[in-house]
């Protein structure tokens, strides 16, 4: 459940005035570098090159923003503990990734789909107060940050906080989403805006397929509509990989996510909250899901 991934502060994202003014002055800054550098002939290779960094910075910038978009139209950590607790779901381990499959994500993207599975899992599995089962989806998320270049968000200190705080599972959730901001901002300093979105997507796509799991399981009509709610996250989801950057092989993630905002639209449009509303949803994600767990 992406609830539990991630710190929501509030549903919607308002850019401060700053913020807007750069978004709007990049493509003009971009025109006016291109057309400065136009007249010289001699440096044409050098000028493409400049031209090609400057873009690159601004699909990292676009795809910053949009990730915040991603995670302040998720619901609050506190919402879904509360939302755990008064109706009495039961953590159901088989809903998850297998850790033992770890070794298998040989190539950049599929270690960071699954980076950020596991991290989902990890909340998850905090969520419900199982800490042999954190520690090891922990471990998961080590050596998969490790060989993405962001174990310094794993470090040592994390893992400490990780142990004063297990008493308080808000707490919990707090530091490992930290953690995982930590690794997006190390990714985009290093102008890799695809992977630290593919590991946000991967975490959310975690998220709704274990809250379709739960809502199949019990039928509440509270979970129901928590994943219903997801539709704005899903929405700038999208836009965030679309601005990315992704490479061909990679781009089934956005046309793939398009189907389940059809499917979105459908369940919104039934207005009702069984899990009987959410069938086509539950289907593409788990078949979206199957396609990042495969290590394929």
């Amino acid at each position: 459940m992406n609830q539990y991934n991630h710190t929501k502060t509030h549903k919607y994202f308002c850019l401060s005035n700053n913020t807007i003014m750069t978004k709007l002055l990049q493509p003009f800054i971009l025109l006016f570098v291109v057309l400065s550098f136009s007249f010289c002939g001699s440096g044409e290779k050098a000028d493409e090159t400049l031209i090609a960094e400057l873009e690159t910075k601004q699909a990292v910038l676009e795809t910053k923003l949009n990730a915040q978009n991603v995670f302040n139209s998720m619901p609050d950590r506190s919402a879904i503990l509360k939302l755990i607790e008064e109706q009495k779901i039961e953590y159901n381990p088989d809903l998850l990734n297998d850790p033992n499959s770890v070794h298998k994500y040989t190539v950049e993207f599929t270690k960071a789909a699954n980076l950020g599975i596991y991290g989902s899992d990890l909340t998850i599995a905090s969520s419900f107060d199982q800490t042999q089962e954190s520690m090891v989806f922990l471990k998961c998320v080590n050596i998969l940050a490790g060989d993405l270049g962001v174990s310094n968000a794993f470090d040592q200190k994390m893992f400490d906080r990780m142990e004063a705080n297990k008493q308080n599972k808000d707490s919990t959730l707090e530091v490992v989403t930290g953690a995982f901001k930590k690794a997006d901002e190390i990714l985009k300093v290093n102008n890799r805006p695809a992977t630290s979105s593919v590991i946000l997507t991967g975490s959310w796509i975690e998220g709704l397929y274990v809250s379709c799991g739960i809502a199949k399981s019990t039928n509440s009509k509270e979970v129901v509509k928590t994943i219903l709610e997801q539709r704005e996250s899903l929405k700038n989801l999208v836009i965030m990989l679309e601005a990315s950057g992704l490479d061909e092989k990679a781009k089934f993630l956005i046309s793939d996510l398009k189907v389940l905002e059809t499917n979105y639209q459908t369940a919104v449009d039934l207005n009702k909250f069984d899990a009987s509303a959410i069938q086509d949803i539950q289907t593409t994600v788990a078949a979206l899901r199957k396609k990042l767990i495969s290590g394929i």
